[in-house]
């Protein structure tokens, strides 16, 4: 019968474990790789809500290069559209539009290609706000 060395074994599998949890700990949820689709949930009742209507919650975080994907899983209809509400963005960085209102299940997709901030509001229901940065 062959001994094991006990010590060496326990220490090998909490090294191990703490190596998993310290991973799954960081806190750092924007995990994506550069240019992988970053999806947000426009989340049911979202038209009664303000900044808590997207999920993951506002500020989101992506890379320069990275396309962001909206997805109404709310059952009324909204937009996407860049600026604020009051003060849309003249230049309309992105802006899935009125006249294709984002029905439950539609999507809406745009591709940062510069670093910033990038505030983004429903147009029928302005109370919904939502920040992407970009860097």
């Amino acid at each position: 019968m062959k001994m094991v060395n006990k010590p060496v074994y326990i220490a090998a599998s909490l090294l191990a474990i703490l190596s998993v949890v310290a991973i799954s700990s960081s806190g750092n949820f924007n995990v994506f790789a550069q240019g992988a689709d970053f999806p947000i949930s426009i989340v049911p009742g979202a038209s009664t809500m303000t900044d808590k209507a997207y999920s993951p919650p506002s500020p989101q975080e992506v890379k320069v290069g990275q396309k962001v994907v909206w997805t109404n899983n709310d059952s009324v209809q909204h937009t996407v559209t860049s600026g604020t509400s009051g003060s849309p963005d003249s230049g309309k960085e992105f802006d899935s539009g009125l006249t294709k209102l984002l029905s439950k299940g539609d999507t809406f997709e745009h591709t940062f290609t510069a670093a910033g901030e990038f505030p983004y509001y429903c147009q029928l229901h302005p109370q919904m706000s939502g920040k992407v940065i970009v860097k």
